[in-house]
């Protein structure tokens, strides 16, 4: 049974939607458990309107939401995780900096929602099915025991979650 929260990095290229929903749902949802944050490899510096507001709805913290770099995680002084969740192609692609602790990793192949143009209910539409994709990952993660998550079991749960969501496996190390 892990002795501390498990830290959970979502990574991304803009750090304006994905991995921000994914960062917020899992420290609502998992407080005590997790602890997540986000970071993209190009970071917008800001935060998706759309994301802002399905986050809300739900009841939510966003005053701490950030978007940041990678860079932030990088380096012997900076913050130890335990497992990289990368949430984009481009963003699996990307090489990234050496993080300390040599955490797992796992990617979650997930449409861009703030890349989608058309109207106003198509774009929205596209936020709440991420939201939904994400929710359904995290909640999978969540029901599993706390005594079964080392830093490789949740990179073999996360990419299990993934694989049950996209009917493929997921690549994980």
């Amino acid at each position: 049974m892990p002795d501390r929260p498990l830290t959970v990095l979502f990574l991304c290229t803009g750090n304006s939607a994905r991995s921000i929903l994914a960062e917020a749902l899992l420290n609502h949802l998992g407080a005590g458990r997790f602890v997540a944050v986000s970071a993209g490899t190009k970071p917008r510096g800001a935060i998706h309107p759309l994301a802002l507001a399905l986050l809300e709805e739900g009841g939510i913290a966003t005053e701490n939401l950030r978007s940041e770099s990678i860079e932030r995680y990088a380096g012997p002084a900076a913050r130890a995780i335990d497992l990289v969740v990368t949430l984009c192609d481009s963003a699996a692609a990307e090489p990234c900096p050496v993080l300390p602790g040599a955490p797992a990793s796992v990617h979650w192949g997930l449409a861009d929602p703030a890349a989608i143009e058309g109207s106003d209910e198509e774009r929205r539409g596209a936020f709440e099915r991420t939201w939904s994709d994400i929710e359904g990952r995290v909640r999978l993660l969540l029901a599993l025991p706390q005594d079964e998550l080392d830093r490789q079991a949740l990179a073999r749960e996360f990419g299990a979650a993934h694989a049950r969501f996209n009917g493929s496996p997921a690549a994980s190390t």
